[in-house]
């Protein structure tokens, strides 16, 4: 364990940001490059043996963090390092882009503030990155097998990953032009350098999987050809259907997608593009919805150098402590302040879209609202309340309502959906139709990337065992089981 005593000698504290003038001006990410390291062991120390560590029962993938907090506490980097990739194959992306669940059911915080789970686990792996400790790790025989992965995000780069090192020959399609899904598109720079996708990617390439960009299962590949093509496959193309706004005026230029502005901000940074053909610059900017994919678009914005920002929410804003129906350890519904926030714009909560009003050119101008409020567990508009904000352009960050089913893959594999619109599976990932397994948000709905990953690593286990009988794959970590047996 890490010192017996940290938790009471050693206040929680968290990796700096830069100043907000500097980080608006580039595309970097936010956290001061090294700011970690000096604080990060006193940080590890305040895990507290706590007999049952239910930061196990936070974790989707079982992440064994009492063990590595004590080798960061002892700075023992290629121990920690070691005991960081049991459970996760890509912690360097959960250690930026996850909202830490672990955290929130850390013991510590029963009383205090937990311990900075997310940032020791980021300053493994960077350190392990730094020193050469994340070598490929090719499998010692081929099992003669072949799996196709569908989808190139956290899901179906976990399974593949996986799939691989158990001796399969795996193949990874991908419909956009570079590796990583929404990694690599939806999430913005400044949030996770893509440098760390690179990296991985040609780990995964020296360990012998194979890359297949720009092809669109179901329309480019009929699904009947790469079922005969290959021995298994895993579905794990996202839940990419976003949620829409029918209102008047939707139908107006400037009312975009989260997924059709971010993407195109990616590929200014990628270089593919000079300047985005959707902007922010100098214009009134509302975005719709108030989770992460909102704060991208603010962030996104900002670094735009929109003139305003705005960002709404139709529920009430959330508390700052937890309240009587979320209690320790659950995941609590809080007020959060992303670094996006930190940089400006308003917020304003408790308030519907009723349409939008633009100008004779067809360009969106302003957005009309009305505050809302539960009454009798039903929303409801306050009379009296419209009013109208400016909005040049309008983000619609709602969330994602399932699985993109016009391209064909679930019709012509055959797939069943369930009652949300997820391609439905069994409890080894398995589809209705046999050698073909999904993993990710494609089967579960939009969920956290610690799910992906999680799930990706599952279904690899459930096709291992479908192409050999066995399975050499770690068993997936159910967090209740691990949080009463360890």
């Amino acid at each position: 364990m890490a010192d017996p005593k940290g938790f009471l000698t050693t206040d929680r504290e968290v990796a700096r940001t830069r100043p907000v003038a500097d980080r608006v001006r580039d595309w970097n990410e936010v956290h001061v490059p090294g700011s970690l390291l000096p604080v990060i062991s006193k940080q590890a120390s305040r895990c507290m043996d706590c007999g049952i560590p239910f930061c196990h029962n936070g974790c989707p993938l079982g992440n064994l963090i009492p063990e590595w907090n004590d080798y960061a506490y002892r700075e023992d980097w290629p121990a920690a390092s070691e005991r960081l990739h049991a459970t996760n194959n890509f912690p360097e992306f959960t250690g930026r882009l996850c909202p830490a669940p672990c955290e929130s059911a850390c013991v510590l915080g029963i009383n205090q503030q937990p311990v900075t789970i997310k940032n020791v686990e980021v300053t493994i792996i960077d350190k392990a990155w730094e020193a050469g400790g994340v070598t490929p790790q090719p499998p010692e025989r081929l099992s003669g097998k072949t799996v196709a992965v569908i989808g190139s995000g956290p899901a179906g780069l976990a399974a593949a990953q996986q799939l691989t090192r158990a001796g399969h020959t795996v193949a990874v399609y991908e419909r956009a032009d570079r590796i990583g899904g929404l990694l690599r598109y939806g999430i913005p720079e400044f949030k996770m350098e893509k440098r760390h996708i690179n990296r991985r990617i040609e780990q995964m390439r020296a360990e012998g999987t194979k890359f297949r960009t720009e092809v669109e299962i179901g329309r480019d590949i009929d699904a009947a050809k790469l079922r005969k093509r290959y021995d298994a496959v895993v579905i794990a193309a996202g839940a990419t259907t976003s949620r829409d706004l029918p209102v008047p005026g939707r139908d107006l230029k400037g009312v975009h997608y989260a997924m059709e502005y971010l993407p195109l901000a990616n590929k200014v940074q990628e270089g593919d593009l000079t300047v985005s053909p959707i902007t922010a610059e100098g214009k009134h900017v509302v975005v719709i919805g108030g989770g992460d994919t909102g704060a991208d678009c603010v962030g996104t914005a900002h670094r735009q150098g929109a003139a305003s920002v705005t960002q709404l929410e139709i529920m009430p804003r959330p508390g700052e402590e937890r309240n009587a129906g979320q209690p320790w350890p659950t995941f609590p519904m809080l007020y959060k302040v992303t670094s996006a926030h930190e940089e400006g714009g308003e917020r304003v909560y408790s308030v519907s879209t009723t349409h939008f009003e633009g100008d004779e050119d067809g360009n969106v101008q302003w957005l009309h609202l009305v505050e809302v409020a539960f009454v009798d567990g039903k929303l409801e508009q306050k009379p009296g309340t419209e009013r109208r904000i400016p909005a040049q352009l309008v983000t619609l960050a709602m969330g994602f309502t399932g699985t993109d089913v016009k391209n064909g893959l679930v019709e012509q594999f055959g797939l069943e959906l369930d009652a949300r619109g997820n391609i439905a599976r069994d409890a080894d990932y398995a589809t209705n139709v046999p050698g073909v397994f999904v993993a990710g948000d494609a089967g579960r709905g939009q969920s956290l990337i610690v799910w992906a990953i999680a799930e990706g690593r599952s279904a690899a286990r459930g096709v291992d065992r479908y192409l050999t009988g066995t399975s050499t794959l770690p068993a997936p970590v159910r967090p209740t089981d691990r949080a009463l047996t360890v």
